[in-house]
């Protein structure tokens, strides 16, 4: 199949689209790497350096509802209509993916199907499916500093998941242990306490 970022580049920029598009019209842009291809396309706006304001908590809860689906072995993922018809505006899916091709394509770069029993695997699905679980969650919290990374995490794992690349699902697993720790310490310690630290942390070592 061709690689994701020249499906997403013909589908979206390419060819005649309405004004607005659905989960459902991208449903067959998919096909048999559906589950991969979903993680991949939500946790994109959240993972960007770019505001993403009102996509984190919805599509959080579609990623969360997916993930569920994959620990519980689903070959095919199912969302109710309202989900897959609720209408997104071509425009601000093309902002999001102008940023997020560039990114996509250094991956692609990378990926192969190797150690492919992680990505297909009954105990490595649910590993990945508890993972983007916990991500998902994080997202939906509202608050700095818990978003970004674990979207991150999810995006680096989806795409693992969608050419059976079982190294990059594993450093996207590493990603959201970060992501895990970073959210934890946020919430316990206060997003201020935690940005002071990094901060320090950085200043030590020069950046």
């Amino acid at each position: 199949m061709a690689r994701l970022s020249v499906e997403l580049t013909r589908y979206f920029f390419q060819e005649e689209r309405a004004a607005e598009v659905t989960l459902s019209d991208m449903w067959t842009l998919a096909g048999e790497r559906i589950f991969g291809f979903l993680f991949v396309v939500l946790a994109l706006p959240s993972a960007l350096p770019v505001p993403a304001p009102g996509y984190s908590i919805p599509f959080g809860i579609v990623l969360l509802f997916l993930a569920v689906q994959l620990m519980m072995g689903s070959k095919q993922p199912w969302l109710p209509e309202k989900m897959l018809r609720r209408p997104i505006a071509l425009s601000t899916v093309q902002g999001f993916l102008k940023a997020g091709i560039p990114w996509l394509q250094k991956i692609e770069v990378l990926s192969r199907p190797r150690f492919s029993y992680i990505c297909t695997s009954v105990s490595g699905r649910l590993i990945i499916g508890l993972a983007i679980a916990l991500m998902s969650i994080s997202m939906m919290i509202p608050i700095p500093g818990t978003n970004t990374l674990p979207a991150m995490g999810i995006f680096i794992t989806g795409f693992g998941l969608l050419d059976d690349d079982g190294a990059i699902s594993l450093a996207g697993l590493v990603v959201c242990a970060m992501g895990f720790v970073l959210s934890a310490s946020i919430l316990f310690f206060g997003y201020e306490v935690v940005k002071r630290a990094i901060d320090l942390v950085r200043e030590s070592i020069g950046l």
